[in-house]
């Protein structure tokens, strides 16, 4: 247990001495009513109390610190693959920089390919080319003060084929998760997967050889069961359990001190409750997220209040514990037969975001493609209205972003 008691303390003085106001008889209790005063206690002294790694480097402290304060004020656009995947024109810069003049605050890549069982590490291999790009992409965008983000489509112990659980027969989705937990038939199969993750992160540096932080989000979407990793397919401990594990590895067993760590489910949920029905715990969690497509699809305002009811479970939680908020991922996919909604970015997206006192400190759109977009390009029909989304008061790309690896003097 971290020493969060003694914050809990200090919003219990605060929240005393907020009632009480000067000049008013506090003994007969006949003074104007005054609202309690929402206390911060993260300070730059004490960060990491409330992180998951209490060795992180000076850059991964600063970066949750820095995220944590900017999601009062400001929140960070982000686009997954913003560097290679782009609508139409392939070439150049993102897309949210061809759109707006500014790169994203945010870029999220993929574990995936990294870590398939096809990557012998040799020049000429696909996957590690992949590898490869992926790496200077990250360096790329922290060269840029951008924020990095990683999720990990790992494919399926059994076969290494597969991330969806349709591909999977009965007896494999029974049993495929529980074999890599401790003690599992897969479970050094999963420790070789995740010491190619500490071997990248680890030697993710700078020019200067510091190392570059990173958010990483395993298991993501667990509460669907779409991915073999889904709700059908194990039980909440062993959820938690996987998690623990990965956390731990990563951090004592392989000395990786530059993650950030994010639980993100998908949008199943109604009730704080429910939302933290498979989380691992506070020392195991540094951002509390979700991704969110369903609500945002086509539903209206009734989509739109949904979302945000979600979110504000969402912000709420990350308050209570001092945790990071994020939406770490939505968008809506306009293809050829999927036409564009009117106001989606800058009216029901940015309510779902801010509406009710949500704090989130990052959004992240997915990729575009060729054959569809979730970030319009500059001759999409909807590019005004990300470019209104951009520049409305809480959004940030890069050129506005603070620094995000110093914490403020």
């Amino acid at each position: 247990m971290k020493k969060t008691y003694l914050n809990i303390g200090m919003i219990c003085l605060a929240l005393i001495m907020a009632s009480c106001s000067s000049g008013e008889d506090t003994k007969t209790n006949t003074g104007p009513i005054v609202s309690p005063v929402e206390v911060d206690v993260l300070t730059k002294e004490n960060t990491t109390d409330f992180m998951v790694d209490e060795n992180a480097t000076a850059e991964t402290v600063a970066l949750f610190y820095n995220l944590k304060k900017m999601s009062k004020t400001k929140i960070a656009i982000g686009q997954q693959d913003a560097f290679n995947s782009f609508y139409n024109d392939l070439t150049g810069d993102s897309d949210i920089k061809k759109t707006t003049g500014h790169d994203p605050a945010l870029l999220g890549s993929d574990f995936m390919f990294i870590t398939d069982k096809n990557n012998n590490g040799a020049a000429s291999n696909w996957f590690y080319q992949q590898e490869v790009i992926i790496t200077d992409d990250v360096k790329e965008a922290y060269g840029k003060g951008m924020i990095n983000i990683f999720s990990w489509h790992l494919r399926e112990p059994n076969h290494e084929d597969t991330f969806y659980a349709a591909d999977m027969t009965t007896e494999e989705k029974a049993t495929a998760f529980k074999s890599i937990l401790p003690g599992g038939t897969n479970h050094q199969w999963f420790k070789s997967k995740l010491d190619k993750v500490a071997d990248v992160i680890g030697n993710l540096k700078d020019n200067n050889g510091k190392h570059i932080p990173v958010i990483f989000r395993p298991f993501h979407e667990f509460d669907g069961s779409w991915f073999w990793w889904g709700a059908d397919f194990c039980s909440p401990e062993e959820y938690k359990t996987a998690f623990r594990f990965t956390v731990d590895y990563l951090k004592n067993t392989k000395g990786i001190h530059n993650i950030l760590y994010s639980f993100a489910p998908d949008n199943s949920y109604t009730t704080s409750s429910s939302f933290l029905s498979r989380y691992p715990g506070d020392d195991y969690v540094d951002v509390i997220g979700m991704d969110n497509y369903g609500d945002l699809d086509n539903q209206g305002q009734a989509g739109v209040d949904r979302a945000n009811a979600k979110l504000k479970i969402v912000s709420d939680l990350a308050k209570s514990k001092v945790k990071i908020a994020a939406l770490t991922e939505t968008g809506y996919r306009v293809t050829a037969s999927n036409s564009p909604i009117t106001g989606w970015f800058s009216n029901h997206l940015y309510t779902a975001l801010t509406a009710n006192e949500v704090e989130v400190a990052f959004v992240m759109f997915w990729n575009n493609n060729n054959d569809g977009y979730y970030v319009p390009t500059p001759s999409a029909s909807n590019a005004s209205d990300f470019t209104s989304f951009v520049i409305k008061p809480k959004a940030t790309l890069v050129n506005t972003l603070p620094n995000m690896y110093q914490l403020p003097q």
